[in-house]
């Protein structure tokens, strides 16, 4: 027995009340058993490397290199994209691809290349393999943008799974983004950074990784160009990173490096070159569209754990509804199920639901429920019993029905991997359909499991399906979230066909925004909690997810009046604006904080219903294109520099640069703009970029600057849609695109793109139509006339 977790099972015990903590001290020692026995030990391992070449066998898009104790394929496919697999590894089976993987590259072709190597030429980008199995990817103007060297394996001599490290070399003016949901982004310092999905069981910080969305996915940006590369294995393992240096040393440039180290798994490779909006748009072609939200998921949330009551509910949209505050949509967290069971309801508390929730959507509010994996494990629950009648639930590696603890108490977890199980999980929303929810949030599914030590998740050794294939947790675990939301997505499309499915989860893995968004998860009250919720979002969007956003406020704790509005006023320009907070923090309500924040609130949230049709556009473009709601400010200027360093600020779309306040006691803040003229929205003070302006930050409002020339949909007074034109400059022309869209449906508007110029002293705003250009149909306010341009 380790006598350090028989002090912390003691300590435990103690700390939450002995019923709750003997089931966590329990189950640490069950995890533990269970892995010391079902897990194979390692033992002796056979270190190898790829070794010579010794000869090729050309194919579609490129072809199979063969080393001496390996062989590569390569094959760049018809979108552009690269893949490369060792081993015999191809891209699919894998949960992170939408549907079949896309045809080769009819065009590429495979020839020889100095020293011995080889090279696949493609219109777009250049793979160099040399002789020993170090592979580089080129622009088509022969810059290396990436240079993985030989990988290395770790076999066990008796069998298994081998390890493996990859070492790569990029521009050493290059900056890594990405690799899921990082608290201490969005650009991503030296480091070494976990690839586990991990709830971190208290509220977190820019300091705390992992955090409960992890993806091996980095978005490389550089003068010559952006590249994302994902290493598709949903193994444990780690990203070191360490940024390049001009000029390093003796007048020579160092490296930036990247070093990725797995415990298992295919060593496989996806690359994508380009700007940052093609990279994102090849992305998106191999990992499925983002889901569409309804309508009313793009407007305001308000959540807590702890409402308790159908009085407590009803006393909050009141409170909204008096003071004349748009509301969009009221979460229920744990507290309103029936003993923290799944799929239930506490009838004492909440007697009516289904009333409640009727009630709510005639205000036009929508009733937004909680899911969590973990089913309480006592027969007479009929999620339980129905799961075990169809064998379910993850089993151990002796064939046993693994348990864990979670909010009820002991329980058991639906294996997600099994498409059977997802059908059957998807059909048990019908239960909370007929309570009257519109909408869900999935939470616990790293998956946790409460331990008083080791890690808070299922044994490593525990059973899962994975299609079919099988294997175990240490596979399983990163894309558990990602099954759960598959099921519940699926579900919902074939329980409500009419209606899009709208489902956010706390962890999940690549591709998960075929199924929907997520949240910050657990973020700490304080000024480093607001930081780390901008790297959140802006992070996961690098990653192929669009559509996110924090707890306003934070999650635990109580704001003082100026933090929680800050944070309010950027949360009304994240995709997800939502406020939240646990049972133990202090109250979240506008009206709480006093009047003038509550003044404040307002404006913030009658300009988040303005802008809803913007945000819908952005939903739309997000799903055709890939590109994120919220994007670096750099996005059009990956090549400028000072730009990449930029993290607090950022687009929303291509026409809004958002500067929200970061620092306590700041009246006035420097926003750095990139090329072009802006306006202040606020003041319509125009100013020329790219350079950084200094500009009044009141606590009434954060900065925010319009592009010149862009065509904005917003809500009109009538609740109709008009256009924002912001003027161009004299002798310039702009423009914009517009998707309208009336709510839930699955119809897909066509997209409206506008033109906007000068005739003479005149602006001109017209719509591309079939038969040319024409008058904007549309009611149109312009801005911006009049004011000259600040020069910097």
């Amino acid at each position: 027995m380790d006598g350090r977790d028989l002090v912390r099972s003691i300590k435990v015990v103690g700390s939450v009340g002995a019923a709750q903590g003997l089931r966590t001290v329990r189950a640490a020692w069950r995890r533990k058993r269970a892995d010391a026995v079902g897990l194979p030990p390692r033992g002796a391992e056979r270190a190898r490397v790829p070794g010579p070449v010794q000869d090729v066998r050309p194919g579609p898009g490129g072809g199979v290199i063969r080393f001496s104790r390996s062989e590569l394929q390569v094959t760049v496919t018809v979108n552009g994209a690269v893949f490369w697999g060792w081993d015999g590894s191809a891209p699919e089976p894998s949960y992170a691809l939408a549907g079949r993987c896309p045809e080769p590259d009819p065009r590429a072709v495979l020839e020889p290349d100095k020293d011995g190597g080889w090279r696949v030429v493609a219109e777009r980008v250049t793979v160099v393999i040399s002789r020993h199995g170090a592979v580089e990817v080129q622009t088509p103007g022969g810059v290396t943008l990436r240079r993985d060297l030989p990988p290395r394996w770790w076999e066990p001599v008796a069998g298994g799974s081998a390890r493996w490290m990859q070492r790569s070399e990029v521009a050493a003016d290059a900056r890594f983004f990405g690799l899921g949901g990082r608290a201490s982004g969005p650009r991503l310092r030296d480091g070494t950074y976990s690839l586990w999905n991990t709830d971190p069981g208290r509220s977190f910080g820019p300091g705390d990784d992992p955090l409960y969305i992890t993806m091996p996915v980095q978005l490389v940006v550089a003068d010559a160009a952006t590249h994302l590369v994902f290493h598709d294995t949903s193994w444990d393992g780690t990203v070191t990173l360490r940024e390049g240096e001009e000029g390093a040393g003796s007048g020579h440039d160092r490296a930036g490096t990247s070093e990725l180290r797995m415990d298992g798994g295919p060593l496989r490779c996806w690359v994508m070159v380009g700007t940052p909006a093609r990279v994102l748009l090849v992305w998106a072609s191999l990992t499925g569209p983002a889901a569409l939200p309804p309508a009313w998921a793009l407007g305001h949330h308000h959540a807590r754990w702890g409402f308790g009551s159908e009085q407590e509910v009803r006393r909050i949209v009141s409170g909204y509804q008096e003071r004349d505050l748009p509301l969009d949509a009221v979460h229920l967290d744990i507290d309103h199920y029936d003993e923290h069971q799944v799929f239930t309801v506490d009838h004492e508390g909440f007697p009516k639901l289904p009333q409640l929730a009727e009630d709510l959507r005639r205000d036009g509010i929508r009733l937004v429920s909680i899911v969590d994996p973990a089913v309480k494990a006592e027969p007479g629950n009929a999620v339980y019993d129905g799961g075990t009648a169809l064998d379910v639930f993850v089993r151990d590696a002796s064939g046993e029905v693994a348990q864990g603890v979670v909010w009820p108490g002991d329980a058991v977890f639906p294996d997600f991997t099994h498409a059977r199980v997802r059908q059957w999980w998807g059909g048990l929303y019908e239960e909370r359909l007929a309570q009257g929810f519109a909408g869900f949030w999935h939470d616990m599914n790293e998956p946790t499991s409460f331990t008083a030590f080791g890690e808070s998740t299922l044994p490593r050794s525990a059973r899962h399906s994975l299609e079919g294939r099988g294997g175990d947790h240490r596979e399983a675990h990163n894309v558990y979230g990602l099954c759960m939301a598959w099921a519940g997505y699926e579900g919902l499309r074939e329980l409500a066909p009419e209606e899009r499915p709208f489902v956010f989860s706390r962890s999940g893995w690549a591709g998960m925004q075929r199924y929907g968004g997520s949240w910050s998860g657990d973020v700490a009250t304080g000024w480093p909690g607001l930081r780390a919720s901008l790297s959140l979002v802006m992070g996961l969007g690098l990653c192929g997810v669009p559509y996110s956003g924090p707890d306003v406020g934070g999650f635990d704790g109580s704001p003082s009046p100026e933090l929680y509005l800050r944070w309010f006023q950027l949360a009304a320009y994240l995709p997800l604006f939502r406020t939240h907070a646990s049972l133990r923090a202090g109250r979240r309500e506008p009206w709480e904080f006093g009047p003038e924040v509550l003044e404040h609130a307002r404006v913030a949230l009658v300009e988040r219903r303005r802008l809803l049709p913007y945000f819908m556009t952005l939903a739309h473009l997000a799903r055709r294109t890939g590109a994120p709601y919220v994007r670096p400010v750099w996005w059009s200027a990956p090549e400028d520099r000072t730009l990449r360093g930029c993290e607090d600020a950022f687009l929303l779309g291509d026409d809004l640069l958002v500067a929200p306040v970061l620092d306590p006691g700041a009246g006035r803040r420097a926003v750095q703009l990139p090329r072009g003229r802006w306006y202040d929205t606020a003041t319509g003070r125009a100013y020329e970029g790219a350079g950084q302006v200094l500009v009044d930050a009141p606590m009434s409002r954060i900065p925010v600057f319009a592009r010149s020339g862009a065509v904005v949909p917003v809500r009109g007074d009538d609740g109709e849609l008009e256009l924002e034109v912001w003027a161009p400059a004299r002798g310039r022309a702009g423009g914009g695109l517009v998707v309208p869209d009336a709510g839930d449906g699955w119809d897909e508007p066509e997209i409206e793109r506008y033109v906007t110029r000068w005739d003479g002293d005149r602006l001109v705003v017209e719509l591309e139509h079939e038969d040319g250009m024409i008058p904007s149909p549309r009611p149109v306010r312009v801005r911006g006339l009049g004011e000259g341009a600040a020069q910097m």
